[in-house]
């Protein structure tokens, strides 16, 4: 990076700034900014990147930069941006930056058509380019596939989603069709009831979803269904300044027709508590603006106008929510219950409590000013008015020691307690009614035969804010799980393609994240279980939950106490009132003091049981849970949110595990949300809440930059001579590698690609592109290798030949070897016994010789017994013959060697007695001559 070469230096605002080195320190490195001439900035040397030849070129693929780092790859980004190109890829991973302003022509059907059937790269980067990827691997490997839109809010996410359903259901449903229609018209109607306009989005989905669009055998859409998560309750009750509730009770309040408005008592948005303390204008049009009658504003609206953006208009989305609602099956009876039951939420936020100073326990009333509200929250909600006051302002227990006839006690609530209890209620019932809508749209996208299905995850990237609380933390924790899935997942295409192309590239590792998820939700230490365990005591507090959560994990990497924040706001929480937690993409504080609020799912018992006798159809099916408990000893019964939202993400990672997956990473350019402005270290961060840092150093660990043989050989073409450019491109790329002198770690050879470790292609680009005397004498170097690579290949073949003809000689003499050798043991192995038992049968002559001399002795029967010596002679000599002519085994042998051995000595016996007999004899003739003299 030295010699005058520009390089990238780290910057508060842009993220990164071109300049060049002044000084190298120690630690740091000093830079001067090119459009800050005499200005210095230090970084360290981790933080300073190498930038490319040409800062203004941009490429479709961010690993076809020389230079793989977060510097180039930002600005790359930017580049493509300012040319309104929002998409590029790094690999195969798509990144989207919301271009805020519609860019001609990029949707429509005719683009739609240029992506059917073409692989990436291609054609333009696009998220048309993901779906048909997902839609032809579907096809080709049968297999279920996945992708995850994932970006902060105001990103795209849902506009992303929604193009991938729109390419999936144009391109390959059954030519608009109901069920295509109803899988498009869904996602108004979910925006109408799950979407809000925050400071980051006018139209931020506070829900996460999961829609499968499910084919039949010949891969034409049969139908749909969607799983949603983690709806965003705290929202129904309150919102921060400039933020709304959602669309549903804006639209209502402004675009419901005259009639309904003053069935439902619909008033403007300042006038409902749970609406007056956001933001209370309309999105309107200049035309729907005069179409609103004065009684239908807020007084904010009056003073500062209507809120504008190209896609939301709550005057007219009220009928296309109206109109979605019907393609999913509805009546007007069903639609007329829904809006009921929504306005019957935002008048039971409109009562309000005041201290009863009757109830000597200390209890509360409905203030008189809120009676019509109650009036009009009973009559909408179909509860009786007396029977809602008391299950409000009191809640029934039942002793403990009593069981199921124990006496029933009435506990007056506190101001407090009782809108803890009204916020709860309203909140169940939103909640509930989201899950039926959710339901009825399922029901309208029924499949009969589902043979695979293409699922799109849209849901919330990593977030962090001042005040970070329950929602934060359950987003987060997804979005661990997910990166943890995403490193694993990308990791192995990576593999898949190092062993596609034959690289023979040894497993590449990366950062585990494993730890976090288990501080998280292991058991018994885990934070979820500490949290439900914590909301079972009788008398639960945010404090001692937190507490708790130190001291269970103490010495855990990942956690910290607040005062380790970076952040000043931070450091200012007590230890008992927050935790920090060192996620993948940074450390974020928590502040617990609503944790354990929005983790109980349930109301009071007598609040439920008022729900559950409504009069209203709706509200009765959606309460209808025969699991639900009437009653709970002396406290809240607990439906933990945390636990569910586990089970439920639990089962949407099983099925990404089991399907094939893609990954679009939204990205939101600036804060101001206008189009053409990038703010670039706001999309830095961005990019490293979306693991995209992690993913280049999984990059540079193996071979990030890659191209073609045809492409490399295009490239140089017009600088070589005639001779060298009709080479074939991979014996040119070779040649000119090889020339070259490159070291062989820095690249390798694919089947179809040459792959360059991370900035080796930039050094040899800037071989190829350096002055004419120098590439002559390059051109000079790769004839020559030519021709000794030829010469050589000619050697060998020479040396080839020969080897062969010594090799063929060599293993005829050995052959010859074996063979005599295998004829010489099989020989062995057939006259050894029949040998070695010759000779042991020999050894029996001496015995004869023995028997002729005692033979020789006798004077008497000699003859006799000769013949007899003879004959054992004949029989030694019959066996000896009988074994050289025969083939006899070892235990025949062994069996007349026995039999010899037995006759030879019974006849030497004989004749040892017989001479015996004849020395007895002669002895006493002896002794009777003596006698007789």
């Amino acid at each position: 990076m030295d010699g005058g070469k520009k390089i990238w230096v780290p910057h508060p605002h842009d993220g990164f700034k071109l300049g060049r080195i002044l000084d190298i320190g120690v630690d740091t490195i000093t830079v001067e900014p090119f459009d800050a001439p005499g200005s210095a900035i230090s970084a360290p040397y981790n933080r300073v990147f190498p930038a490319e030849e040409y800062d203004n070129k941009d490429v479709e693929d961010n690993c076809a930069l020389m230079y793989l780092n977060e510097a180039t790859l930002l600005n790359n980004i930017k580049v493509r941006y300012t040319k309104n190109l929002i998409y590029s890829y790094v690999a195969n991973i798509l990144i989207a930056v919301n271009p805020y302003f519609e860019v001609p022509e990029l949707y429509s059907s005719q683009t739609i058509k240029k992506y059917v059937g073409k692989s990436l790269g291609t054609v333009p980067p696009h998220v048309f380019a993901i779906a048909d990827k997902a839609y032809r691997d579907m096809k080709a490997l049968k297999t279920s596939q996945s992708i995850i839109v994932s970006g902060e809010s105001g990103a795209g996410k849902t506009e992303s989603t929604k193009y991938i359903l729109k390419y999936l259901t144009e391109s390959w449903g059954s030519h608009a069709g109901p069920i295509e229609e109803r899988i498009v018209e869904s996602n108004p109607l979910m925006e109408a009831f799950g979407n809000a306009k925050t400071v980051r989005n006018n139209n931020s989905s506070r829900f996460g979803k999961f829609v499968e669009i499910h084919f039949n055998q010949k891969h034409i859409v049969d139908g749909g269904f969607v799983s949603h998560y983690l709806l965003e309750k705290s929202r129904i009750c309150v919102q921060g300044p400039d933020e709304r509730n959602y669309h549903i009770f804006y639209r209502m309040c402004a675009g419901a027709p005259e009639e309904m408005r003053k069935h439902l008592r619909l008033l403007p948005p300042d006038q409902f508590h749970y609406l007056n303390r956001g933001c209370t204008q309309y999105f309107c049009t200049t035309a729907t603006d005069r179409q609103l009658n004065q009684n239908r504003k807020s007084k904010e609206y009056l003073q500062k106008g209507s809120l504008h953006d190209p896609q939301l208009d709550d005057v007219t989305d009220f009928k296309v929510t109206d109109h979605a609602m019907s393609q999913m099956g509805m009546n007007e009876n069903e639609k007329m219950a829904i809006y009921t039951v929504v306005a019957g939420v935002l008048h039971l936020g409109n009562i309000a409590f005041e201290e009863n100073t009757e109830d000597m326990k200390g209890g509360c009333k409905v203030h008189a000013s809120s009676e019509q509200s109650l009036a009009a929250a009973s009559l909408l909600l179909g509860t009786d008015k007396d029977e809602m006051r008391d299950a409000l302002t009191s809640r029934v227990m039942q002793a403990v020691r009593g069981g199921v006839k124990g006496t029933v006690i009435k506990v007056p609530l506190k101001i407090y307690e009782a809108q803890s209890a009204r916020d709860a209620l309203a909140k169940t019932i939103y909640g509930k009614l989201f899950d039926y809508i959710v339901n009825r749209v399922n029901q309208a996208l029924p499949f009969k035969s589902s043979a695979s299905y293409i699922g799109v995850l849209d849901i919330a990237g990593f977030e962090y804010f001042q005040v970070n609380s329950f929602e934060q933390f359950c987003i987060n924790y997804c979005n661990e799980k997910l990166q943890q899935f995403f490193n694993e997942r990308i990791l192995k295409e990576e593999q898949l393609l190092y062993n596609k192309e034959g690289l023979n590239v040894k497993r590449i590792d990366y950062i585990d994240n494993s730890d976090c998820i288990e501080l998280i939700e292991n058991k018994s230490y885990g934070i979820f279980d500490i949290l439900d365990e914590e909301n079972k005591l009788p008398r639960p507090t945010p404090d001692h939950f937190t507490a708790e959560v130190h001291d269970k994990n103490k010495n855990h990497y990942r956690l910290s106490v607040p005062r380790k924040s970076k952040l000043k706001s931070h450091r200012d929480v007590r230890d008992d009132e927050g935790f920090l937690i060192r996620h993948f993409a940074g450390a974020v504080c928590y502040h617990t003091v609503q944790f354990l609020e929005k983790n109980n799912d349930a109301l009071h018992a007598s609040l439920e049981i008022v729900v559950q006798e409504s009069k209203n159809s709706l509200i009765r099916q959606v309460f209808d849970d025969p699991t639900s408990k009437k009653m709970a000893s002396g406290k809240l019964t607990f439906i933990s949110v945390g636990n569910k939202f586990r089970t439920q993400l639990k089962t949407l990672m099983d099925k990404l595990k089991s399907t094939g997956t893609n990954f679009v990473r939204c990205i939101k350019p600036n804060s101001k949300m206008v189009d053409h402005l990038f703010e670039g270290a706001q999309i830095l961060s961005q990019l490293q809440c979306a693991g995209m840092h992690s993913v280049l150093d999984l990059m540079q660990q193996g071979y990030p930059s890659r191209t073609q043989f045809a492409d490399l050989y295009n490239m140089y073409k017009r600088y070589l001579p005639a001779e060298l450019a009709r080479l074939d491109p991979r014996l040119f790329c070779k040649a000119l590698f090889k020339a070259l002198g490159l070291n062989e770690n820095d690249f390798k050879f694919g089947l179809t690609k040459v792959f360059f470790r991370p900035g080796k292609f930039a050094e040899f680009d800037q071989i190829m592109k350096s002055d004419p005397e120098n590439l002559a004498i390059l051109i000079k170097k790769v004839k020559r290798w030519l021709i000794c690579s030829r010469w050589r290949k000619a050697q060998w073949c020479a040396l080839s030949v020969i080897k062969l003809k010594n090799k063929i000689l060599y293993r005829r003499a050995m052959l010859i070897k074996i063979q005599k050798t295998v004829k010489m043991w099989v020989c062995v192995r057939k006259y050894r016994p029949r040998f070695k038992g010759i000779q042991k049968i020999k050894t029996l002559r001496s015995q004869l010789t023995m028997m002729g001399q005692i033979v020789s002795q006798l004077k008497k029967d000699k003859s006799s017994s000769e013949k007899q010596v003879q004959a054992v002679a004949q029989s030694i000599e019959k066996v000896i013959q009988q074994i050289k002519t025969t083939r006899v085994t070892r235990q025949e042998i062994d069996k007349a060697y026995s039999g010899l051995v037995a006759n030879i000595n019974q006849t030497l016996n004989d004749l040892q007695k017989k001479l015996k007999q004849q020395k007895n004899k002669e002895e006493e003739e002896r002794l009777r001559k003596i006698q007789v003299f």
